[in-house]
């Protein structure tokens, strides 16, 4: 039976209680803060666990922290219905992004115990650890270690910015096993997948704009991440130095920046998608003052697409533009290494489920891509059938100010609680036309 608006109010009424809770557990100065592998992260994993408990689900901690809630099925050998999304916050961020897909799958799992239904196949909600690079400079930590993903160095490479200690500090400090990850043990296996879901809040505005709750996600953008971009020029009096023999770091980083947007408009031009971003630019602030003429800058680069050849072009441009605009000005632009985060493909069948289910719901949706990274990329990439539901959210993402409605809320929980319902009763273990 599928699910309709007055079925799922005590549903609803469990996740708008567990929102509060998290908030009240991981309330900060301005918004919410759940530092990966952290204590606001870990307060709430607890919650998800007290609640899993109380339904009676199985739960499960693997090597890297992740939490898995499991409702048996009836034939346990079946490849499982996985639900999940990620539990740490950016500091000072909104109290939805990440948690409001691993309340969905809680509230899935709480709807099956109160009607008294047996699926199928398990069904699984998965609270995953670390999946913002806020806290360490690597992505989809907790996601890429599930699946043996995570490369050993990240480990002691990374990190936090707060506390000075590893990653692998961190996991270990935390009672978990950096070890195993460190061997690339496998937390999840991706054929005892049956498919996976998250459900997220939209971080930009285009569902406000439209004026429509939910939305079906058709893939999500991979990235180019540059953290360590710097120009080298020559520090000199700002009145005394003429323009001539001038070495200026910070004309030579404006003129690289506009060689950046004009890289992204002539890919637009030719229909490509891409999405460019210089977040920090600055000079040393122990060194530079208002009459030098600035001799090093520091600057990010966040570059994403749908298309990961896409990405790899856009690096060879830019780094040929680089070394001509520094032959050019008498600077050094290194752009540095950078990590490459690969686009995840949606899985097309699931898509045409989710979008039939919402018609047969009379649920609004929008097609649309995802320009955020998520977990569920990770599941993609390595041969899980993938599936995202977005949620209408006022002001966007990684601020105080998120403001998902509990109606667009519950709008998409049925449209996930009907794809759950049709993918467990499909016989096949694979993303195809038989669901549902």
């Amino acid at each position: 039976m599928q699910p309709q608006r007055h079925d799922i109010e005590p549903e609803i009424v469990i996740a708008d209680q567990l929102f509060a809770d998290l908030q009240a557990a991981s309330a900060s100065r301005l918004g919410i803060t759940r530092a990966s592998y952290g204590e606001g992260e870990d307060r709430a994993h607890a919650l998800m666990r007290a609640l899993g408990r109380r339904l009676g689900l199985e739960h499960r901690v693997d090597a890297a922290g992740n939490l898995y809630l499991t409702l048996p099925g009836r034939n346990r050998a079946l490849p499982g219905i996985m639900i999940g999304s990620h539990l740490d916050s950016v500091p000072e961020g909104g109290n939805f992004d990440g948690a409001a897909g691993v309340v969905a799958g809680l509230a899935v799992a709480a709807r099956y115990r109160r009607l008294n239904r047996v699926p199928n196949r398990d069904i699984t909600v998965m609270g995953i650890r670390a999946e913002e690079l806020s806290w360490f400079p690597a992505p989809y930590i907790g996601s890429r270690a599930a699946f043996g993903m995570l490369e050993p160095e990240v480990l002691d490479r990374c990190l936090r910015h707060d506390t000075g200690k590893s990653l692998g500090d961190h996991m270990r400090l935390a009672g978990f096993d950096p070890e195993a990850i460190r061997r690339g043990e496998r937390q999840l296996a991706p054929d005892e997948i049956r498919c996976y879901f998250e459900l997220h809040i939209e971080q930009g505005p285009v569902l406000v704009q439209h004026d429509i709750p939910v939305g079906i996600v058709t893939g999500i953008r991979g990235n180019l991440r540059y953290r360590y971009c710097h120009i080298l020029g020559a520090y000199a009096h700002a009145g005394a130095e003429p323009r001539s023999s001038r070495r200026d770091a910070v004309f030579a980083g404006s003129a690289f920046v506009e060689r950046l947007e004009a890289t992204w408009l002539d890919h637009e031009r030719h229909g490509k998608d891409l999405v460019c971003t210089v977040g920090q630019f600055h000079t040393d602030a122990e060194v530079h003052t208002m009459t030098k003429v600035p001799g090093e800058l520091w600057f990010t680069m966040d570059i994403r697409s749908a298309d990961n050849p896409v990405l790899l072009e856009c690096d060879r441009t830019l780094r040929q533009e680089a070394e001509r605009i520094g032959a050019e000005r008498g600077v050094t632009i290194d752009l540095g290494p950078f990590t490459n985060a690969l686009p995840g493909p949606i899985d097309p069948d699931l898509r045409r489920t989710l979008l039939r289910l919402a018609e047969e719901l009379g649920v609004s949706a929008l097609e649309m891509p995802s320009g955020a990274g998520h977990d569920a990329a990770v599941f993609a990439i390595s041969g899980v059938p993938t599936a995202m539901i977005f949620v209408r959210n006022e002001h966007g993402s990684h601020n105080p100010h998120e403001a998902m409605r509990m109606d667009d809320f519950a709008e998409g929980l049925r449209l996930l609680m009907a794809a759950v319902e049709a993918s467990d009763a499909s016989p096949s273990t694979s993303g195809d036309a038989s669901i549902g």
